[in-house]
């Protein structure tokens, strides 16, 4: 069977040749690119992001790269989003008092994190919910963390006649007590993404990705 294909996301943004790397081993055929016709035949996609969110998005838009995350979805085929790339999903950033609006795939808002130490940055254990694919085995392991915002609320109302996302949560405290509570990950349907960076992650992170792949080939 053929390796699942992957478009790393271009716009600009990125650990760009560390997140190609690291979707190859876990066994993806992977193209770095920002063509559309490209990442939309993708049977996977992956959008990276690092620093501030309006420069993430202005790039984004650059490259109509919130469109391709919009028709993928739409037609069920799978997106993930890391670090800056999992915060552009939602529906708008707050940076310094600029208020930048977001792909809106899910409500809510990323802001400062209100922590005694920021940046965050660190490996932390996540609070997984059951039935994950994404952390399958690997529910009681530690990931990389560097970032100083993040989702602290989950705004999402669902109700009997959809599934509700899974939404892992972190905490940026010493032993995940007395920092402040935000969204580490996100699994609904075709749309997963995680705050902290797999790439970054040793083998914790490669089995992530791993999993995400393998779920490529069913998608």
């Amino acid at each position: 069977m053929a390796a699942p294909s992957v478009v790393v996301l271009d716009y600009g943004s990125g650990n760009l040749r560390s997140a190609v790397r690291a979707v190859e081993r876990a066994g993806a055929s992977v193209e770095l690119t920002g063509d559309l016709d490209t990442a939309m035949a993708a049977d996977g996609l992956l959008v990276p992001g690092v620093g501030a969110y309006e420069a993430c998005m202005s790039g984004l838009r650059a490259i109509r790269g919130e469109r391709i995350i919009g028709r993928r979805l739409a037609g069920g085929r799978p997106v993930l989003g890391i670090c800056v790339g999992m915060q552009i999903l939602f529906s708008r950033g707050v940076e310094h008092g600029t208020e930048t609006e977001g792909c809106d795939e899910w409500p809510g808002v990323v802001e400062r994190l209100q922590a005694p130490v920021v940046p965050h940055m660190g490996w932390n254990t996540v609070e997984v919910p059951s039935g994950s694919a994404l952390f399958a085995g690997i529910e009681e392991e530690r990931f990389y963390f560097v970032h100083s915002y993040g989702v602290r609320r989950w705004e999402l109302v669902t109700n009997d006649r959809t599934q509700a996302p899974l939404v892992t949560w972190a905490e940026t405290g010493p032993d995940q007590q007395h920092g402040d509570r935000f969204v580490a990950a996100v699994e609904n349907g075709p749309l997963s993404a995680t705050q902290f960076h797999p790439e970054k992650s040793g083998d914790a992170g490669a089995a992530l990705l791993r999993n995400w792949v393998q779920s490529l080939k069913s998608a």
